[in-house]
């Protein structure tokens, strides 16, 4: 049987030059980040499967890659899948995003590290997911996450933090814009408009859809489903009537007239006026009562960046309270940002990226056949070359040298010098 040569479906090759601007994007958004305070740890890959599957990812759990049992576990599991019980083939599966491993990781290591945690975690994920322009089966998120302050100081820090990155690396200039939003805000709205309480989670679900079927996209679903004529007109004249500023937010909880919301309310419009204090940034950022976030784990603040040239969201995140509480027994309080790395890098490529002055770049070409001792003083040469900064690439003559030297060249090296043998 002949090797495939072509990556697994979903899955990609990364090509020198791409690679490149990738690592220029990792280092800077790393070296932002620590600027803030924040420690770059590391969680496996692989995950316990019970943890993946515990119902707070919302839809990625159906796109989990299992990984079935060795060995005399899986030799033992043999009686259940007569029975169709396919679920106990498995005991561990990749990661789908980097929240519940560090949640794990935290929960396991917390006496060792500082409190709060501000935690910098750039890695790989995975989803089983239908591949398309931009989206893959593997892929790089970029997260920090503060655990162990209860106060919004910290989704101020994520979003500051965050969105100096994204300007660090140039996505600012595509139309970069930060929506804000509560999950008790949400919960809220659909308990005013009348819906059944248990009903909540459906019709956030549909309202999560609205950037992909529009308002009247939504009603019709909700109408679908059987629920009040009333109760979907009142949902929607509360999503038109306020978003935007912070007086809309507080209109908001003052209109609704519940404790819970009108402090979600003032939470959020806190948030937003201590970033638009910031004199030396322009950030946008707005309410947006139909932000949903699909992840069951968030508790309270959530937030979005999107690129508005780009017309999806590359950033994503929010409060979840109760996620280290589901390991410990004692909830802790924590918040996250995580940066669609690949969204990003595709967004750059489109618009013509290019990287600030890296290394200067020296090819050294020898003809073949050359003696150790003319071998040993070319690399003395080329130790030099690096020791003043300089790339240095030392590879034999081709019989080509027309082509090999055009390739070079392409590939920045701005310098080729030959070494010949007399």
């Amino acid at each position: 049987m002949s090797f495939i040569k072509k990556p697994v479906t979903g899955m990609r090759d990364i090509l020198p030059e791409e690679m490149e601007l990738r690592n220029y994007l990792m280092d800077t958004i790393r070296e932002v980040y620590e600027s803030y305070g924040f420690s770059q740890m590391e969680a496996p890959v692989v995950e316990h499967i019970e943890n993946l599957t515990s119902k707070q990812g919302g839809d990625n759990e159906k796109l989990i890659f299992r990984i079935m049992k060795r060995g005399e576990k899986l030799a033992e599991s043999g009686e259940a899948l007569k029975n169709g019980d396919f679920d106990a083939l498995t005991d561990s599966g990749l990661r789908y995003d980097l929240t519940v491993p560090l949640s794990r990781y935290y929960s396991n290591n917390q006496a060792k590290l500082q409190k709060p945690f501000k935690a910098l975690q750039i890695g790989p994920v995975f989803r089983a997911d239908r591949p398309q322009k931009g989206r893959f089966r593997q892929f790089v998120q970029c997260d920090i996450d503060i655990f162990g302050d209860p106060t919004n100081l910290a989704e101020k820090e994520l979003i500051l933090a965050t969105t100096e990155a994204l300007s660090r690396i140039g996505i600012d200039k595509y139309g970069l814009k930060v929506y804000i939003n509560d999950r008790r805000i949400l919960f809220g709205m659909v308990s005013f408009a009348g819906f059944p309480a248990e009903d909540a989670e459906k019709i956030l679900i549909v309202l999560d859809k609205a950037d992909k079927i529009g308002a009247e996209g939504v009603d019709e679903e909700l109408r679908s489903m059987g629920y009040a004529e009333e109760s979907i007109s009142k949902l929607r004249s509360i999503l038109d009537s306020y978003k935007g500023s912070a007086d809309s937010v507080r209109a908001m909880g003052r209109d609704i007239d519940n404790e819970e919301i009108k402090a979600a309310c003032e939470n959020v419009a806190d948030i937003m006026e201590s970033i638009a204090a910031m004199k030396s940034r322009n950030i946008s950022l707005c309410f947006d009562p139909k932000l949903v976030r699909g992840m069951g784990y968030y508790t309270g603040t959530i937030f979005e960046a999107k690129v508005e040239s780009f017309g999806s969201s590359v950033c994503g995140g929010g409060r979840y309270d109760k996620m280290i509480g589901r390991f410990t027994g004692q909830d802790v309080p924590a918040v996250g940002f995580s940066i669609g790395f690949e969204r990003i890098v595709t967004i750059l490529l489109e618009g013509g990226c290019e990287l600030p002055k890296q290394k200067e770049k020296l090819a050294v070409l020898m003809e073949k056949g050359m003696s150790p001792e003319k071998v040993g003083e070319i690399f003395e040469l080329c130790e030099e070359e690096r020791r003043k900064g300089r790339r240095v690439f030392v590879a034999w003559m081709a019989k080509n040298k027309k082509f090999q030297k055009e390739g070079l060249a392409n590939e920045g090296y701005g310098e080729i010098r030959e070494f010949f043998n007399n």
